[in-house]
């Protein structure tokens, strides 16, 4: 009963359809009159019992694209939530002179101090005495001076059993759906929600800022606020024919994995803002470290990051890590690092191998390739 219903609101959907959906070929033969016409399904090749003519047609054209009604999902599941959690508490420095005491409750200069810039640091106690007061790892104590890192982002990619037919994506915010490419069409009703996961089954080009992306039957949407992830099983070149690599796509601030030359894992990133991008170019991982500081020493771009969990440095002091620090993904925001949410970070590090290969590049063309511009540290 259930799929006669489906088959039902599926065909009345199709008569709904405006007549330029389902219109024909001027050129193509008229067909004989009294020509039986197919029921409604998919005919990629033409058949020669019935003529696949009105709602066949639309479902034809649909299928060509790689859209069913309903649609297939992705052959995607999510990866253990587990793999979210640090065994680490973390704290946030004002920008300001903070300075580190031997005890609690002291005041004044301290003998040794963090600079103002980025820092946060870990932490494993914390003690109300004469003041809030937290002790760090090394037995040294800071007062409190900055803010609690109360909840570390769960986002989560997705691990795929099997490469999918189609391009898909994550929104960045939400978006409405609109029934054509452009931004005169009308809209649908519906939204698209933030970091929500969207197939992408045709690409239309727009102005000079975005494409449009189909993703379903009569359904746009701007293309600039998705990250898009285009699939190519296809090693990089320079690589030696590797069945595993990591891709990492600059413009769309999206990684994939792929491992017997078939995608495995995909997710959304945060690489480097200029004037700290991330290099393009094929590399190796040459260090895997569990926990990892990271820091510069100069006040002019002082940054100490404690802890850095499930680091691979692929490019001198670029590494692939998680960044605790980061609540949203899908923009460049680094100093060079590829910033993976704590959970991706994880299960791409018990993936992965020292020697893989990683594969950073930009379809735009728009990061600089220089290699006097990248040296320094990252994060």
């Amino acid at each position: 009963m259930k799929k006669t219903f489906i088959l039902l609101v599926s065909l009345l959907s199709l008569a709904l359809q405006p007549a330029s959906a389902f219109a024909q070929d001027a050129s193509a033969p008229e067909p004989d009159s009294g020509g039986v016409v197919c029921e409604p399904a998919v005919y990629l090749a033409t058949p020669d019992y019935c003529l696949p003519l009105g709602p066949s047609a639309y479902l034809t054209d649909l299928a060509r694209l790689g859209m069913t009604i309903p649609p297939r999902p992705l052959p995607a599941s999510k990866p253990d939530p587990s793999l979210t959690q640090l065994p680490y508490f973390y704290f946030h420095l004002d920008k300001d002179y903070v300075p580190i005491y031997s005890a609690p409750g002291e005041k004044g200069p301290g003998a040794q101090q963090f600079l103002p810039g980025f820092v946060y640091v870990s932490y494993i106690d914390r003690v109300d005495q004469g003041g809030v007061y937290y002790l760090l790892p090394n037995g040294g104590w800071i007062p409190g001076k900055g803010a609690r890192v109360g909840e570390i982002s769960a986002f989560q990619g997705l691990v795929f059993s099997s490469t999918p037919r189609n391009s898909f994506g994550w929104a960045f915010e939400q978006i409405p759906v609109l029934v054509g490419p452009g931004y005169g069409a009308a809209p649908t009703g519906r939204q698209i929600q933030p970091f929500q996961v969207v197939q992408i089954y045709a690409v239309q080009p727009g102005d000079a800022t975005t494409d449009w992306y189909l993703i379903g039957p009569d359904e746009w949407v701007e293309g600039r606020k998705v990250a898009r992830v285009t699939i190519n099983t296809t090693p990089p070149e320079g690589s030696n024919n590797a069945s595993r690599w990591i891709e990492v796509d600059l413009a769309e601030q999206t990684l994939m994995v792929y491992d017997n030359y078939q995608l495995v894992y995909a997710t959304v990133v945060a690489t480097g803002l200029e004037p700290f991008w991330t290099r393009p170019g094929l590399f190796q991982i040459q260090q895997k470290k569990e926990t990892e500081t990271m820091r510069n020493n100069d006040p002019t771009d002082f940054y100490y990051l404690d802890n850095v969990p499930w680091t691979m440095y692929f490019d001198g002091a670029r590494a692939l890590h998680g960044a605790y620090w980061r609540t949203r993904f899908g923009y460049p925001q680094s100093h060079g690092c590829v910033n993976l949410s704590v959970g991706d970070a994880h299960w791409l590090f018990n993936w992965a191998h020292e020697g893989d290969w990683v594969y950073v590049h930009d379809p735009s063309g728009l990061t600089p390739t220089d290699p006097a511009l990248y040296t320094g540290g990252a994060y």
